[in-house]
């Protein structure tokens, strides 16, 4: 069998500030987002209250106790909510060593990413080969549905609908009533990994040492493989230069200025494939920027950050692909709540540095440093 072929982390963010015309463009399209986003959002409503409406309303009853057989999940469509789903998948699969677990995809490489998980039984793409979603998928009855958003998607809402479940359970919100059997009720800012394993509780199961995250095993190229053999365990610090949002990238000088400021370290860049000209660029010229290859997936990214230091990264996949080996983790975030609370860094040394604007540029360069210089010094006083 042909093994799948995997992609990178995605990235989608701009480069901003570099002269007044892309910053007021950037301020154009920050606007034009948000516009989208509220149309967006009132279609949402709109399409659920419309399913409540025509369908067949579920009654909340409470759930049954037997072991179940059968569950799909509907996984979400970025690498950090799959990332954050995967303790959740692990600790089925813990409790329940028979359970078949049933992935439903929206995009390429979230079904890369679960077709690689020896835990899960099989996975769907909701939007391709509908033939064998058609044939196989949909002629099935499952013992459980999960839905582990708590807001109306449309497709979400469309696969609940479509998929044949005894028991239907998703996230408190008043546009879910009436579509699930049973909803889940957890206050604001409960982190994603806990939102999801809240469906252990739901099931009655008393889990008292849940799945930690983890990576499924993909394959490693010939070139990470030999770099990763270069590399010392805790001997480098990594930088991560791409975001997967607006206002989470920092500029290549505030990169430069950090690396320069601890030239007793050595470092590796990572980046999307997008930036891997900016890769090359911070590479250059800094004597203590260790060059690397490519990384073709998140399995690859995962191994050489397991090899680390220290990671700084902005607010990305990389934030969660750290807690899945525990590498201690400077992580920079956008002033928003929702980020830093149900996205928070899992690993156990961490610092959070919070931008005081939507854009994690205005994070003083000196603070990032001190972070690092601080966390180094307490990683030494506690191996001494």
């Amino acid at each position: 069998m042909k093994a799948p072929t995997f992609r990178p982390y995605q990235q989608i963010g701009i480069e901003q500030g570099k002269n007044k015309r892309k910053q007021t463009g950037t301020a154009e399209k920050k606007l034009l987002m948000k516009l989208k986003k509220k149309d967006n959002w009132i279609f949402r409503q709109r399409f659920a209250k419309t399913l409540q409406f025509v369908t067949k309303k579920r009654k909340a009853q409470p759930l049954s106790l037997e072991t179940p057989k059968s569950i799909v999940i509907l996984a979400r469509e970025c690498y950090g909510d799959c990332i954050m789903l995967t303790p959740l998948i692990g600790t089925l699969k813990k409790e329940y060593p028979n359970l078949s677990i049933f992935i439903i995809a929206f995009s390429r490489i979230i079904f890369d990413f679960f077709s690689a998980d020896t835990n899960v039984t099989a996975v769907y793409h909701a939007k391709r080969n509908m033939k064998r979603y058609y044939t196989e998928l949909l002629p099935q009855k499952f013992d459980l549905l999960f839905n582990p958003k708590e807001h109306p998607s449309i497709h979400f809402l469309i696969q609940t609908t479509l998929i044949r479940a005894r028991r239907k359970i998703g996230h408190f919100s008043p546009y879910h009533e009436g579509l699930y059997d049973h909803l889940i009720e957890l206050g604001p800012g409960t982190h994603e990994s806990a939102k999801n394993l809240s469906l252990m509780s739901a099931l009655g199961s008393n889990v008292l040492h849940p799945c930690k995250p983890y990576l499924p095993v993909m394959p490693v190229s010939a070139d990470i493989a030999e770099f990763l053999r270069t590399i010392p365990a805790g001997s480098c610090l990594g930088i991560n230069i791409s975001a997967g949002h607006i206002g989470g990238r920092r500029t290549p000088q505030q990169w430069s200025e950090l690396i320069r400021s601890f030239p007793d370290e050595t470092f590796i860049i990572f980046s999307a494939p997008q930036d891997l000209e900016e890769k090359k660029e911070l590479e250059q010229p800094h004597q203590n920027v260790l060059p690397s290859p490519s990384t073709r997936n998140l399995y690859e990214v995962g191994e050489i950050v397991k090899r680390l230091k220290i990671l700084i990264t902005p607010d990305t996949s990389l934030v969660h692909i750290a807690s899945c080996s525990d590498t201690p983790l400077i992580a920079l975030y956008r002033e928003r709540f929702a980020d830093r609370t149900q996205f928070a860094p899992l690993s156990t040394l961490q610092k959070v540095i919070v931008s005081p604007t939507d854009n994690v540029m205005a994070i003083e360069s000196a603070t990032v440093s001190t972070a690092l210089r601080q966390m180094l010094n307490d990683m030494a006083m506690n191996s001494a």
